[in-house]
């Protein structure tokens, strides 16, 4: 079966190309796709283009729109099973986080369902009563949407809901690992009545498949979720033909716990926040940051809870936690530990591959923490995106300030505390997209999400995130037009 589906039709990649898409917990085989190269997505930005101008979906009412994505969502609901199994055959996570995921993605089309028909645009009062003035949002046009492995039908419900909502059309390219959500995604969007080339799929490597959609004259803008390295190779791109961009490329996310915490929280969330989905999750609390006086107390339960986490596949019902998504992020992983011992951290646990037989043909790491690393070192400046802990001591309000702010990036921390004024105090200081205040990963749909910094720009959710999909145009209209006669000619 083709697996690309461009100006309503699905079609196999041009030139025969495939790719095994193998399940990272044991290896096996999910299913074998097409693999495309940048003709296909041309042909993809191409379908776009016309649906764009033949102007059939932009002039459709905004709230026949949101219609359309209320369809959708219950869909999502219906077939959340199938959607939930495919993730986690592609990811490895485990099943009960995708069937989690299933709620917060079906919600999602449903804010955006909701907010497409509330946006009637503003008048401005000219002082005039002869001259109307409109304020109005229009869509962007043709909106290329690359989309990363560790969240992948979630960050792809972020992007093709607002972008439906505010009547662009798209292409979509999942990573190259995880393409089976946004397969079975058009295939609903199908069946809720999205008109041809509206919504169109292409898969492939983001080097081949990917890099048109940033360079393309066609595409108006360009949302990407991933890599700094990437993200800055797309912002390049993207800027000789000056479309807009948004990107969200990480984090190395701060977790500031004061003394006054509640400890058996604190410890909790501490565990939560870096070793969910293997550490695979952008706003992973990656970089704890912990009151001298509760140090060691607080790192060593840290530890001893870490040792007792589970590995499994996404259908062990025992398993806590899952694979890193391949070999060579595996590779990544154990590059960054290596390097953080090697600049003087202290290895309090994991720093390696499970011994358990069991587990040998998928791609595990032990949950690892890396205690008294030094402010600067590599450990605390870049991603590891792993299941890796790196564990910081701050003295008063001040230095924890200074610490958790000690970063390129800029996307989400999180301070512990029972002094609720401090907790504002420390929220409103910190240079991170989102701050949550005792305690970490929640997000809202209606709540914007992005980074400060290297995180990146833009927003994706809330109010904001529609408007990133939407250009703002001034309508000024005279009621009453006659000659101004400012010229010495004119009669």
């Amino acid at each position: 079966m083709a697996d690309f589906f461009i100006g309503g039709e699905w079609v196999g990649a041009a030139g025969g190309g495939t790719r095994e898409i193998r399940c990272p917990a044991d290896g096996s085989l999910v299913a074998t796709v097409d693999e495309g190269t940048g003709e296909d997505t041309e042909r993809a930005i191409a379908a776009a283009r016309a649906a764009f101008d033949d102007g059939a979906w932009s002039s459709t009412p905004s709230w026949q729109r949101g219609d359309l994505l209320l369809r959708v969502a219950d869909l999502l609901d219906r077939d959340r099973d199938a959607f939930a199994r495919a993730e986690s055959l592609d990811t490895g996570k485990r099943l009960v986080e995708s069937e989690y995921d299933m709620a917060d993605i079906a919600a999602c089309f449903r804010y955006y369902g909701k907010l497409a028909g509330q946006d009637a645009g503003r008048v401005v009062d000219t002082g005039d009563a002869d001259a109307v003035s409109r304020i109005v949002h229009e869509p962007v046009g043709v909106c290329g949407l690359i989309t990363p492995w560790n969240y992948p039908l979630l960050q792809t419900a972020w992007k093709v809901a607002p972008a439906l909502a505010a009547g662009n059309t798209f292409v979509l390219k999942p990573s190259e690992l995880t393409p089976h959500t946004a397969i079975l995604l058009m295939r609903i969007l199908t069946e809720a009545g999205l008109p041809a080339g509206v919504g169109n799929l292409v898969l492939g490597a983001g080097a081949a498949a990917g890099a048109p959609l940033a360079e393309h004259p066609d595409v108006d803008l360009v949302s990407f979720t991933g890599g700094l390295a990437t993200g800055r190779v797309i912002a390049a791109s993207a800027a000789a033909t000056v479309k807009k961009v948004a990107l969200e490329l990480g984090g190395k996310n701060p977790n500031v716990v004061f003394a006054d915490a509640d400890f058996e929280t604190a410890v909790d969330y501490a565990l939560t926040a870096i070793f969910l989905h293997s550490g695979q999750v952008c706003s992973a609390g990656s970089r704890l940051i912990v009151q001298e006086e509760i140090h060691d107390a607080f790192v060593d339960e840290v530890v001893r809870r870490a040792e007792l986490i589970r590995l499994g596949g996404p259908f062990d019902p025992e398993a806590e936690t899952g694979p890193l998504i391949s070999a060579a992020h595996r590779e990544k992983v154990e590059r960054y530990v290596a390097t953080a011992l090697a600049e003087g951290a202290v290895l309090r646990t994991g720093g390696r591959r499970p011994d358990d037989e069991k587990l040998a043909d998928g791609f595990y790491y032990l949950p690892t923490v890396l205690d008294g690393v030094a402010q600067g070192s590599t450990a605390v400046r870049e991603e590891s995106f792993g299941p890796v802990l790196t564990v910081e001591t701050f003295t008063d309000e001040d230095d924890a300030v200074r610490i958790a702010n000690d970063t390129h990036y800029g996307l989400a921390g999180a301070v512990f505390t029972s002094d609720a004024s401090r907790a504002q105090r420390v929220a409103g200081r910190l240079r991170h997209g989102t701050v949550w205040i005792n305690d970490f990963h929640p997000y809202l749909p209606q709540a914007e999400w992005g980074g400060f910094k290297q995180s990146g720009f833009g927003r994706e959710l809330g109010p904001t995130g529609l408007a990133e999909y939407q250009e703002v145009k001034h309508i000024y209209q005279n009621l009453r037009p006659a000659p101004q006669r400012w010229f010495s000619g004119d009669s």
